[in-house]
Order: C-alpha cells, then sequence, then structure tokens
C-alpha cells in the first residue's frame, strides 16, 4: 500500500461517539461502562470469550469468559514492560547522568486523562512529561508551528500527537522528525516497518500491545487467523506486518461490512482497531477467540469514559520507545566514523584555467558531505547548496574525543608572486583522504576581496588542488568579513559621536541622555553598571552618585591626537589612506585626520582568528582598547559600552564555514588576519572542530601566511599559546623559483615576466638558495622543536635535475624528508609522496617548545624573535617605541606574546635583503598593543595596512553571463 494512500486513510479514521452501556459481551480494552459488545450482563474487562453455548436464554448465551484485563495476566504483562523500560532507563543514565527523556504531547483539547495514565507511566520509569493543549478547532498551521518547535528542543525526545483524526494530516506528520516520532506515525516510520528495518524507526504502541496480548493467548497465534476491524491508516498497516511476521493469517474488514459475521466466525482472534459503538452478538465468535478492542486507546471524544483497557499497556509501551528515541539520541552524541565519498578528478593537460577546473567538478551537497563526517543535522547551518556554517556545540559533544595530528603548512621566504602554500594544503588534504583513505581535514583562512579585485587575485588553492565553488570561496562567502566590518565601523561611529556629544554637552545633559528616564524610573544598563565596577563606584541607584562620579562616569575625555581605531573597508583602495572626518557643518567643527584599513587589518578580524568561544570573543572585543584620555588612560570598547552590540553582530561570523574540495575532502574557512600586523592563521576554533572530528588517527592541516619566520613564528608564539594545540609535523613548502630568487636571481615582480634564469635550469642559484634561505627556515621550524618535511611544489619549467637537487640538499639541511609535488597538474595523487611522509613525520614524538616565556619582558621578547629567527644581531629601539613599552608594562601588557609586524620578503627588514642575510641591526620604530586579540605589535618599518589598485587591476578580467548567472575572469 503507498504511503500517500496510508495518509488519506488516516484522516478519515472515524470519531467515536458516547453511547449508553448495554448487556453483552464485553472484551479487552473496554472501559467500565463503556462501548458495549454483545449482550452480557458480565462487567468485568475481558481478554477472551472462552465458548458459547446454545439453547439457553439470551442471558445464559453469554460466552463463558477468562483472563480478566484487571486480573494477574495483564497487570504482569504492564509491569513487566516497565520493568524492563526502567532498567534500559536505568542503564541510559549511567552514561548520560544528565539526560531526562521527555515526552510531549500535543492534545486539540483540556482533557487530561491521557496526560495522566502516560504521566503514570512516566513517573514510574522516571522520564518527564509535557503538555501543550491546543484549541479544539485549531489549525494546521497552529499543530505544525508546535511540532517544529519540539523538533528543535533538544530536552525533548519523543512527540505524541494525540490529535483529532482529520487533524492528522499527511502535512502534520510529516512534520513531526521521524527520530521523535515515537508512535510510529510518520510515512518514513511507516515505510521502515514495512520494510523491516527497525534499527531507526519506530512501531505504534498500540500495535505493539495488541501483539503483546496476543502472544498471552493460550493457544499459540501462529497459523492462526486475525481478524482485524477497521485497520485503514498506519496503525493498521503496521499491524498487519507485525502479525504476518509473527506467522498469523490477516484478514482485514471494515466494521460495516456485509461479510462481518463470516470472517469473525473464521477468526482465531478479533482486533478491533475503529474507536466507536460496535454491536457484536456472542454468535458471531467461535469458541476461545480471542477479542482485542483498542477504542480506549484511540483518540476519543467521549468524556464520560474512563481510560483504561489498552490504554495503560500502551502508554508504558509509548515510554519504551521514549527511552529507546533518548538512547539512540545518546549513541548520536558521540563520535561518528566517517563515510567519506571522495569525487573522481579526471586531470586534463595542459591544466585549464582555475574557475573552468572548479566549474568541472560538480560538488556534493554540503549536508550530505556534514553526514560523511559525522556532523549532527542540527550542528549546520546550510548557506545554499555547498557551504555552511558549524555551530561550537560540536565541541561539547566530542569534548571526550581525543584530537587527530596537527599539520602546519608554512613556508620559505616567498617572492612576491607567492609560492602556492594554498594549494599545498589543498594537495594535501586530498591526498591523505581520497588516496590514502585518512580522515582529513584542511583550515584555510578566508580572502580579502581586496586582493580577488585587485592583483593577487583569489585563494581558493590553484589548478586540480581547490576549495570549490571557487567564486564563493573567493568573494561573500557566507558574510563573515561584511560582519567585522560592521562591527569595526560601528566602534568608529561610537568613537566619533562619544568625542562630539562630550565636547558640546554638560555633565547633567550627558547623565540624563546616558541614563535616561523610562516610565518614570532610570537604571543602568549592565554594561554600564560594569564600567561603574571599573571606576570603583559600588552605587547602582542613578539617583545616588555624587557629582564627581557622575562626571567620571559620563566622560571618557578621549584624545582626538590618539585614538588608534581606523575605518575599514573590504576593498583596495589608496585614496583612504589618509582622510578628514567631522567636515560637516553639524560635527561643530569636530575634525580629525584618520584612516581607512582593509577590512582583514582589523583587530575584530585577529580576535576573530583567537577566540576560543562566543564568551572569549565577547570579553576581547570588550577589552581592545581604541584610544587613550588625556589623561593618558586607556579607553576600550567596553567603556564605550558598545562590546555586547558588537558580540551580536559577530556571533554568526564565530562559527566557521564548512566547504570541500575539487576531491570531496571538507575544508573549514575561517577568519583571515594580516600576516604583518596581525598573526596571519586561520581560526583556533576552525582547527579545534577539525581535530575533534577527523578522529585521533586523522589529519588536520592548516596553512600560516607568508614564510616560516613571519606566519610559523606567530603560529607557534600567538596561536598555540591561545589554544593550547601543539602540532606534530610542519610542511615547509618550497618553489625552485623562489630558491633561484634567494640563491641570487634576478627580482621578481607581479604582472612582469620572468627572467631567462627562473626558466631556465640554473643549478647554482638553486643550491645557493637552498643552503641559505632553505636551511635557516628548517633550523627556525627546529626552534620549537617541530619535525620538517619540505614540499616542493613544482612547476612545469622544473627539470628534474633541481628537484632532486633541492630534495637532496633539504634533507641534509635537517628536514625529515622532502618530496615533490604535482598537485595543481594532478589533484591529490600528485601530493601522495607528501601524504605518505607527513604520516611517517607525524609518527615521531614532536618536542615543541615556545621561544620564550609569556614572564619574558616585552624588549627581550624582541630581541629574541630578531635574533634566533631573523638573524639580526641586536635590535634598536626608537624613543617612541621605548615609551610604549614603558606605558604597556604599567598598563599590565607585559605579559602579552610579540607579533612582529616586517615585510615578507626577507629575513631581515630590507625587503631587497634575499637569502639569509646576516651582520644587521633590527629597527623598532614603534610599538603598538592589540589588546583584545592579545599580542604587542612591535613595527619595523613602514607597514601598509590599505593596498593599492594598480594600472590594470584583475577586475578588468572579472565578468557575468547574465543568462547563465556564471563567472568568468577569477582566478
Amino acid at each position: 500500500m503507498r504511503l500517500s494512500t496510508l495518509r488519506h486513510a488516516c484522516r478519515n479514521l472515524p470519531t467515536p461517539s458516547v453511547h449508553q452501556p448495554r448487556t453483552g459481551v464485553r472484551v479487552f480494552g473496554l472501559a467500565k461502562r463503556s462501548l458495549p459488545l454483545g449482550h452480557s450482563n458480565n462487567s468485568q474487562l475481558l481478554l477472551r470469550a472462552a465458548c458459547s453455548i446454545s439453547g439457553t436464554t439470551s442471558a445464559e448465551k453469554a460466552p463463558k469468559l477468562g483472563k480478566q484485563t484487571d486480573g494477574p495476566g495483564y497487570e504482569n504483562t504492564i509491569r513487566e514492560n516497565v520493568q524492563r523500560t526502567k532498567e534500559k532507563m536505568v542503564a541510559l543514565q549511567r552514561g548520560h547522568p544528565a539526560l531526562k527523556p521527555t515526552l510531549a504531547i500535543i492534545q486539540a483539547d483540556e482533557d487530561d486523562r491521557l496526560l495522566e495514565i502516560n504521566k503514570k507511566m512516566a513517573g514510574k520509569i522516571g522520564l518527564n512529561i509535557t503538555q501543550i493543549c491546543l484549541p479544539r478547532e485549531c489549525t494546521e498551521d497552529e499543530i505544525i508551528e508546535e511540532v517544529l518547535k519540539l523538533n528543535e528542543d533538544p530536552r525533548v525526545h519523543g512527540v505524541y500527537l494525540h490529535l483529532p483524526p482529520a487533524s492528522l494530516t499527511s502535512r502534520v506528520l510529516n512534520t513531526l522528525r521521524p527520530e521523535k516520532d515515537v508512535d510510529g506515525v510518520s510515512d518514513l516510520n511507516v515505510g521502515r516497518l514495512v520494510r523491516g528495518d527497525m534499527s531507526q524507526g519506530f512501531t505504534p504502541p498500540l500495535a505493539n500491545a495488541v501483539m503483546e496480548l496476543l502472544a498471552r493467548h493460550d493457544t499459540p497465534m501462529e497459523g492462526r487467523t486475525v481478524l482485524v476491524v477497521g485497520g485503514e491508516g498506519p496503525l493498521g498497516v503496521a499491524l498487519q506486518c507485525l502479525m504476518q511476521r509473527g506467522g498469523m493469517v490477516v484478514l482485514n474488514s471494515r466494521r460495516s461490512s456485509e461479510g462481518l459475521q463470516k470472517q469473525m466466525m473464521q477468526a482465531n482472534a478479533v482486533v478491533l482497531l475503529a474507536a466507536g459503538h460496535m454491536d457484536v452478538p456472542p454468535t458471531w465468535l467461535r469458541p476461545g477467540t480471542a477479542v482485542i478492542h483498542c477504542g480506549s486507546a484511540l483518540m476519543t471524544e467521549d468524556h464520560g469514559r474512563e481510560m483504561s483497557g489498552v490504554g495503560p499497556l500502551t502508554a508504558a509501551l509509548r515510554m519504551r520507545n521514549v527511552v529507546q528515541s533518548s538512547s539512540r539520541w545518546a549513541q548520536g552524541q558521540q563520535y561518528r566514523p566517517w563515510t567519506l565519498r571522495s569525487l573522481k578528478l579526471q586531470p586534463l593537460s595542459p591544466v585549464p584555467s582555475d574557475i573552468e577546473i572548479s566549474r568541472a567538478q560538480t560538488p556534493k551537497p554540503v549536508d550530505q558531505l556534514a553526514q560523511e563526517i559525522g556532523l549532527l543535522q542540527e550542528e549546520t547551518e546550510a548557506y545554499g547548496r555547498t557551504k555552511a556554517k558549524v555551530r561550537l556545540s560540536l565541541l561539547d559533544r566530542l569534548r571526550e574525543q581525543p584530537d587527530g595530528k596537527y599539520v602546519l603548512v608554512a613556508g620559505i621566504t616567498p617572492t612576491p608572486l607567492g609560492e602556492g602554500k594554498s594549494t599545498v594544503v589543498i594537495g594535501l588534504v586530498q591526498a591523505l583522504s581520497a588516496h590514502l583513505k585518512l580522515n582529513s581535514f584542511a583550515c584555510l583562512r578566508q580572502p580579502s576581496q581586496g586582493p580577488t579585485f585587485g592583483v593577487k587575485g583569489g585563494a581558493a588553492g590553484g589548478g586540480y588542488a581547490q576549495v570549490i565553488p571557487m567564486e564563493e570561496f573567493n568573494l561573500h562567502l557566507t558574510g563573515d568579513i561584511h560582519a567585522i566590518t560592521a562591527a569595526n565601523n560601528l566602534v568608529a561611529a561610537a568613537i566619533d559621536a562619544r568625542m562630539l556629544h562630550e565636547a558640546t554637552q554638560t555633565d547633567k545633559a550627558l547623565y540624563s541622555r546616558l541614563v535616561p528616564s523610562v516610565n518614570g524610573v532610570r537604571r543602568f544598563s549592565p554594561i554600564q553598571i560594569a564600567r561603574l565596577c571599573r571606576l570603583g563606584i559600588s552605587e547602582i541607584d542613578p539617583r545616588a552618585l555624587t557629582p564627581q562620579e557622575v562626571s567620571s562616569f559620563v566622560r571618557l575625555d578621549l584624545d582626538p591626537a590618539k585614538v588608534t581605531w581606523q575605518r575599514v573597508v573590504d576593498t583596495n583602495d589608496r585614496f583612504l589612506r589618509k582622510i578628514t572626518v567631522g567636515q560637516a557643518s553639524t560635527e561643530k567643527g569636530h575634525v580629525r585626520e584618520t584612516q581607512f584599513d582593509i577590512a582583514v587589518a582589523s583587530e575584530i578580524m585577529a580576535i576573530l582568528a583567537l577566540a576560543d568561544g562566543l564568551g572569549d570573543m565577547k570579553t576581547r572585543l570588550g577589552r581592545m582598547v581604541v584610544g587613550s584620555s588625556r589623561s593618558g588612560q586607556p579607553i576600550t570598547a567596553e567603556d564605550l559600552g558598545v562590546s555586547g552590540a558588537l558580540a551580536v553582530l559577530m556571533k554568526d561570523a564565530i562559527k566557521p564555514t564548512l566547504m570541500q574540495t575539487l576531491e570531496g575532502s571538507p575544508v573549514f574557512v575561517h577568519a583571515g588576519p594580516f600576516a604583518n600586523i596581525a598573526h596571519g592563521n586561520s581560526s583556533v576554533l576552525a582547527d579545534k572542530l577539525a581535530l575533534k572530528l577527523v578522529g585521533e588517527d586523522g589529519f588536520v592541516v592548516t596553512e600560516a601566511g607568508f614564510g616560516a619566520d613571519i606566519g610559523m613564528e606567530k603560529f607557534f608564539n600567538i596561536k598555540c599559546r591561545a589554544s593550547g594545540l601543539r602540532p606534530n609535523v610542519v610542511v615547509l613548502v618550497a618553489t625552485v623559483r623562489a630558491l633561484k630568487m634567494h640563491g641570487g636571481g634576478p627580482n621578481v615582480s607581479a604582472g612582469s615576466p620572468l627572467p631567462r634564469e627562473y626558466i631556465d635550469e640554473n643549478l647554482s642559484l638553486v643550491t645557493k638558495g637552498c643552503s641559505s634561505n632553505l636551511r635557516k627556515q628548517i633550523q627556525i621550524a627546529h626552534l620549537f622543536g617541530v619535525p620538517v618535511v619540505v614540499a616542493l611544489n613544482v612547476f612545469k619549467t622544473d627539470t628534474q635535475a633541481e628537484i632532486d637537487l633541492v630534495c637532496q640538499m633539504a634533507k641534509e639541511s635537517g628536514a625529515a624528508d622532502a618530496v615533490p609535488c604535482h598537485h595543481w597538474a594532478r589533484g591529490g595523487r600528485g601530493s601522495v609522496d607528501l601524504a605518505q611522509a607527513v604520516k611517517q613525520a607525524s609518527s615521531q614524538p614532536s618536542h615543541f617548545q615556545f621561544l620564550y616565556s609569556q614572564e619574558t619582558p616585552i624588549v627581550e621578547k624582541i630581541r629574541m624573535i630578531a635574533q634566533k629567527v631573523y638573524g639580526a644581531d641586536d635590535i634598536e629601539l626608537s624613543p617612541e617605541a621605548q615609551a610604549k613599552i614603558d606605558y604597556y608594562n604599567q598598563q599590565g601588557y607585559g605579559k602579552l606574546p610579540i607579533c612582529m609586524a616586517k615585510t615578507h620578503l626577507s629575513l631581515s627588514h630590507l625587503p631587497e635583503k634575499k637569502g639569509t642575510p646576516t651582520g644587521f641591526t633590527l629597527p623598532i620604530r614603534d610599538i603598538r598593543a592589540s589588546i583584545g586579540a592579545g599580542f604587542i605589535y612591535p613595527l619595523v618599518g613602514t607597514m601598509s595596512t590599505m593596498p593599492g589598485l594598480p594600472t590594470r587591476p584583475c577586475f578588468y578580467d572579472i565578468d557575468l553571463d547574465p543568462v547563465t548567472e556564471e563567472i568568468t575572469g577569477l582566478f
């Protein structure tokens, strides 16, 4: 029978009416003073008719009845089921002490009789019951609204729809999540029962109750005939399936059927499913026929009827289903083995453009990918078909799960063209997952749209090692950078507005506006109470503050010349590097010079990358220092009263975005802080989530921006210090092109053809580059006690002799292994050797250590980085830098780690110095602090935080087909 037919039949179940009791046979399931069946004066509830006697009066003709339903047999059936369920409940709570399973009952009136019988059974087992009473004439939409709420309520593990048959529409029943449908009436659960797969479904409790009673019949029912009267709908189908599996012959009939008497005479048992009045003469029943009436367990409008009969047993079996649902839920909270399906690649030669490759592959639906890697449905928030946010609740669910292996991809000092760290990350993960069949996850930064439309292009990888869809990755993604922009600029607006209002109003006027009277009552907001505490004011009654306390409260007294907070925009716009604000007449002459930074340079981006949860992010946002008062005191975002609003703007951005590679491997894209004035790494949260998901034997591969001297050093000293995570392996990316540059080759610049030295074989330049920069970067990694595998990203102009030379010299310089990688042209298959080398290196013990301790003074931290990492002889502090150090020590910031802001094109502060410069002193011209992010950043030279557009930006080639909506020109 088709399920759509079942739904139609279910809608047409008859509604019972009130009838006066008559004399006659009363069968199991009828409440006392309730629905008569036949003409017996016996008032007890009975399971079966023993025999019929002819030749007597009407009263004497009544069958001799046995096995009373209020007798020990029936009570034992209930008691045994309750006991078994209670034992399962105890075992469940032993492993999950906080779990308290709950059954929710939705009903369309205020009749509490059914609630009471279910509550009684729930109390015996230790379950909770909640009741939702809707109006008798409630609409389908009202029912669905309540069902949807219960679907999303993690405290509810079962839902019983105690509604009139007309209300149990297909739409209502199939809105209920099958895993909470403990009465087994949804299409999916009925289908599972028909198919015989009950590993995830539920059998209707009433059907189970009937089967339990039939099993207790004096005569085994296998091979016997059972007549089901009124067996339409899912309950009838379920009962028929169970009976047939029990070897019974099942007859179906409507109670109005003309052949009902004949069918009853053929039956060894009769099950009356239809609720309502039904007269059955005793002469219709064969001797020993079992008769079970289920009317009292069905929806009824008979308010005069007691809830007894089949009802208590049905309630007990419903509780069993609730406990089973809770057990499945608890099992579902455990770590789930991956069932990752890799996508096949068919690499072409020559290799097409990145966007052509991306578009040629059909990504898996993101919900399918999420299921394959063990995410629960409620842990993802889809943004379209191919990307989804992942909720941080995953960390709580898998908190006992051991982490996988943690791999960092860094690089040698790059050329201005970049050396392909992102492609190595993706190629390595594709090799691990699709070819070595090891759980693996890539964690990448979200790219800024500035470079995407400027010179560099996107950051989704390249060739056959990409994140797809690459156009979604490179553009808006899920809006995190837009959220950062909004939050950052809200702070900027709050700063200028506050300075204007303080400059143009008295203390009294400011106070009356900051703490207004609402309905005659003035009260401080929670964030204002926090400011009072920081000021040492314990009074929280606005009327009780002294004039001096009022003045301290309302005046931040920000010095316009010492405001350090800038506005941001996610576009390369050189004309915003220096601007003037406040020129409108409404700002009353309060003009000041300021600037725009690119959005990813915002401290809020760095906070997003380092926060380990929503609470931590909110705290960090609140302690961001936006400037100083005229008295030299730091002013924070919390002082401005804006930190709560910032957390609201960032509440979704804190969730990593799930995407996939060309071969279907999972990728987290999250955060994208600058690698010069910030630490240049993807988020702590993305790494933590991925390490739990891959399992103990899996791999998480993340990337550090720029060369190892910058991105890797900050990864270790800042990110690992904040996260508590420890890497197992460093993959150091090198290219023949970059090594030739460090060996003395001519300058390389974006947009210009490569000189011949980089196209023709030149072993001399390669040797000098390996013995200088490559050797030094391997040594830097060893400072932190982590094994190194060198990945040579092979270009088509590289010769075999050059490739062999690099790998040989890398091993001689201390690398655990060095392998050529061809992922750009071949995908994951081209990085299998790298994957095997990483797997081998990760099995070695890691002796990770920080370069410096938190207690080390600021100056010494800077000196250690300069000397041990960059190779400088010493540092030189400007007077301004020394004054800042003294100020930060005074404010208690001396224990923060150091985030050096210097050029990425050289180990020194001079971009033109390639290889391994020596004999230089590192100048520190200024020092600044990102207190919210949690680091101090010395400025080595001039750092641009707003890129500009070149003569011919990338946007010349980017276009949209208005018919197909396909994007062209991205790379």
